[in-house]
């Protein structure tokens, strides 16, 4: 089999599961704030065929950035407008934090018991435990950027006095120009990269890059 082939076969499963559990805890954090909006569209939901964007996925499956369909909210409905606006939009990258971390740890447990399989289905199982990693490290810091519309913009904007926090939304209108700088400006330093490795080296006690 190619290995092109191969590795696409390897991250399609954890691409999936890591974009659905991102936007499930979106909904599943606005349902605890006391807004049922996503539940009422079919987003409070594991199934990833609810969440996806295809053109989101794809971008994930060949590059190091991606995204699904935003879970609709409606913040008038929650109880506390920024306390839980900052809780709704850090749900999502906790989850894939924690999920990156767990994983580390089963790594940690492997090395710690000598198991560094190098063939056959327990190597596979080896290689999709380094890709989840990498891309729920991935997703967690990329939507930690503070630019509109990522969950660090909003996380920000919540954060901020509420004076400050009005001249910072002015940016949305500029949100999708400064991403796709931010994207094009990775392409050539690749400064995203370095984070994302830290924390697996951190995570796991391995190296990488």
């Amino acid at each position: 089999m190619n290995l092109d082939i191969q590795g696409l076969i390897l991250r399609l499963p954890v691409v999936l599961f890591s974009l659905t559990l991102h936007e499930f805890m979106h909904g599943w954090m606005a349902s605890k704030c006391g807004d049922d909006t996503a539940r009422r569209a079919g987003r409070l939901t594991l199934n990833p065929l609810p969440h996806l964007d295809p053109i989101g996925t794809l971008c994930l499956m060949f590059a190091p950035i991606g995204w699904a369909k935003p879970v609709p909210v409606n913040p008038a409905n929650y109880r506390h407008r920024r306390r839980d606006e900052v809780l709704v939009s850090g749900a999502g990258v906790a989850a894939n934090f924690g999920l990156a971390v767990a994983l580390a740890l089963v790594v940690r447990l492997l090395v710690w018991q000598g198991l560094w399989p190098t063939e056959g289905p327990a190597a596979v199982i080896w290689k999709m435990l380094l890709v989840g990693i990498s891309i729920n490290f991935a997703l967690a810091v990329f939507n930690l950027i503070p630019i509109p519309p990522l969950d660090g913009s909003h996380i920000l904007e919540n954060l901020l006095p509420p004076a400050a926090a009005i001249r910072y939304a002015e940016m949305r209108r500029y949100g999708m120009y400064l991403l796709v700088g931010v994207v094009i400006a990775n392409q050539y330093t690749h400064f995203l990269g370095w984070p994302i490795l830290g924390l697996m080296r951190l995570a796991t006690g391995l190296q990488f890059g």
